[in-house]
């Protein structure tokens, strides 16, 4: 294993090992080898979690650039001290780092109000396999200079290129924040709930729909919406008042709310650790189509009630397989995004990759010509 502590070590390692036709795995803490594609054999291994230096950071540009090894925990706790966050919220946090959060499009309960990698990554340096360190973006939030390629990485897997150096625009903290749980007996009655809220002049920066299975860590019985909001204290009132509106539910105060959080943060990391055959699927559809996905789940569910994305959680991958099968033929965009390593070939991991995959060919092919790095990663189709 190559654990190269500079960017150009990193660019170095990587020429060296393409001059010579020689496979490359690029990873960082290797948090989530499960998710994507089965990581084929390698000649070479290289990891970024040597590289893990704080770069540029001055609070008041609200920018930061760190290097990509750097864990994700530890970049959220030095953003702290200064009462702002990048507000991912990215599964595997305590470990996982910057790059391998970035180059998997990791996200979490805020995309809703914050958005993605795509919507707060400003910058970034990544390391080429001819020995070249491209430099795309910069440290201004509003940069319309030139192509951003630096958007090309996110969520490629390390199929392209190895990040080395991620710049980031920050968000202050809310002066307060809290959380709030609304319990219905039915789906139905749980979607009813969102919509209300959708429709309302309150703005929460995650609606979250947890099936009874999912709740039920949080002692909850029925379809549970987790309401997170922030603002002044007069924000924060006025969402207590016209939620109690809404449905039956409870406000959670500070200790409770960050139990909610990581809760809902560790679905993904606690599952997989407690079903080692697990697997869990990730269903992109409207708001409206939320209702008939989370419906189909036999097990624990989770959806981003306000931004369309829905997980399902079952004990065997085989179970997962077969409901790809039926989700296919309703036309559901689906993706195996968690599988056992050793299960990944048999498995339907992205059936239905759509019309864009011959663009990512194309992009890979300029990049990656002889197709060295991370062999199969991006759900087997790269």
């Amino acid at each position: 294993m190559l654990l190269p502590k500079t960017p150009q070590d990193l660019a170095e390692a990587l020429q060296e090992a393409a001059s010579h036709g020689r496979t490359i795995s690029l990873s960082g803490n290797s948090t989530k080898r499960r998710m994507a594609g089965p990581v084929e054999a390698a000649e070479v291994c290289v990891s970024t979690a040597a590289l893990h230096r704080v770069l540029e950071y001055e609070p008041r540009d609200l920018t930061i650039s760190v290097e990509a090894g750097l864990r994700w925990r530890d970049l959220t706790a030095l953003l702290a001290e200064n009462r702002q966050m990048v507000p991912l919220d990215p599964p595997f946090a305590e470990n996982a780092t910057v790059g391998g959060i970035i180059a998997s499009n990791s996200n979490g309960p805020r995309r809703r109000l914050f958005g993605t990698a795509r919507d707060l990554v400003i910058g970034m340096k990544f390391a080429m396999l001819d020995g070249k360190i491209v430099q795309s973006g910069g440290m201004v939030v509003k940069n319309a200079a030139g192509l951003d390629t630096s958007k090309l990485m996110i969520g490629s897997f390390g199929t392209l290129a190895a990040i080395a150096v991620v710049n980031f625009k920050l968000i202050p903290r809310p002066e307060r924040e809290r959380s709030f749980l609304l319990v219905s007996e039915s789906l139905a009655g749980a979607i009813a709930a969102r919509d209300k809220i959708i429709r309302s002049t309150l703005t929460p920066s995650a609606i979250d729909l947890l099936n009874p299975a999912a709740a039920a860590g949080l002692g909850s019985r029925g379809w549970t919406l987790a309401i997170r909001s922030g603002g002044s204290s007069a924000a924060i009132d006025r969402y207590e008042r016209e939620l109690a509106n809404v449905a039956n539910g409870v406000g959670l105060d500070e200790y409770r709310q960050e139990t909610l959080s990581r809760h809902i943060e560790n679905l993904t990391p606690r599952h997989l650790e407690q079903h080692p055959d697990g697997a869990i699927v990730r269903v992109s559809c409207t708001l409206k189509g939320i209702e008939p996905v989370m419906e189909s789940f036999p097990g624990p569910a989770l959806a981003r009630a306000g931004s369309g994305v829905c997980y399902g959680y079952f004990d065997e991958s085989a179970a997962a397989g077969a409901w790809m099968s039926a989700a296919a033929a309703k036309g559901w965009k689906a993706v195996i995004e968690f599988a056992p390593e050793a299960k990944k070939s048999a498995l339907p991991l992205w059936p239905a990759p759509g019309g864009d995959l011959e663009v990512m060919k194309r992009i890979k092919n300029l990049f990656d010509p002889s197709s060295l790095l991370n062999r199969g990663r991006l759900y087997r189709v790269l």
